[in-house]
């Protein structure tokens, strides 16, 4: 019988208010919940604790979300984790683009922060489906942003569906930009969503070069959808050295690192 489906009382009030709150949030950090409901981080972890054994809250690192919601913390905890590095890849990145240029840019935390990178450029062409990087670059005087249509996800505002991946294949751009959830020397660039990895699928085929810009937090992680295939990408942007195995991975398959300093 899943434990889901069947109805549970909450053995205390102190339960019933951060399953209220989450519920409105979706996803929440525990520092934010504890802040919220003016108790201590241990009250909230151990309560939680009690909550994800009766399958009413699914749980990730520094936070809780409701079952069945994305197998990734919410776009705002994203934003903030590993935020320095993620800034220096987006440097990076906004250095090879000059302006005029052409480009796609997916919905992930780090093209976020290239989007902000990128505000000193000039008549850029910006296809994305990310309303974060669609408000970013579309403000900006002699900038052109296409923002793609489709369903928007509610955790992260990103476009997604058989509309979004007609809109991208009208566009023949010079460079795109993935984020990847997970880089495994085995199994190439992942991510947690199918979606996600068709999106990329309808990019590289209408892209002069590509890049995954990923901090090394992703380095030899696993998800269970492969991004594209890895030869598919001619760049990787990143904060620090990858591993040994690792790197001999995008040496065979001829994708450039840059160490983003």
């Amino acid at each position: 019988m899943n434990r889901r489906n069947t109805p549970t009382v909450l053995s205390n009030k102190r339960q019933a208010q951060i399953l209220n709150a989450v519920r409105m949030h979706g996803s929440i950090s525990i520092m934010d919940l504890a802040l919220e409901l003016d108790v201590s981080d241990e009250t909230i972890r151990r309560n939680v604790k009690v909550l994800a054994g009766e399958g009413l809250l699914d749980k990730f690192r520094g936070g809780v979300m409701m079952p069945d919601a994305l197998s990734e913390p919410a776009f705002p905890l994203r934003m903030n984790e590993g935020k320095e590095a993620k800034q220096r890849i987006a440097a990076q990145i906004a250095s090879q683009i000059n302006d005029g240029d052409s480009l796609i840019l997916d919905n992930g935390s780090t093209t976020a922060y290239i989007a902000q990178a990128l505000t000193d450029h000039e008549n850029l062409l910006v296809v994305t489906n990310s309303v974060v990087v669609a408000n970013i670059l579309a403000i900006q005087p002699g900038n052109r942003v296409f923002m793609a249509g489709g369903e928007l996800r509610h955790h992260n505002g990103g476009a997604f569906g058989p509309e979004t991946l007609e809109f991208v294949k009208k566009f023949e751009v010079q460079c795109a930009v993935f984020s990847a959830a997970a880089i495994h020397h085995e199994k190439g660039f992942l991510v947690h969503h199918l979606c996600e990895a068709e999106f990329a699928h309808a990019i590289i085929q209408r892209s002069e070069r590509t890049y995954i810009a990923a901090d090394s937090r992703k380095f030899g992680k696993k998800a269970p959808l492969r991004l594209c295939e890895a030869s598919q990408i001619n760049e990787l942007v990143t904060e620090c050295q990858p591993p040994k195995e690792m790197a001999q991975m995008l040496i065979d398959n001829e994708i450039k690192i840059t160490i983003a300093d």
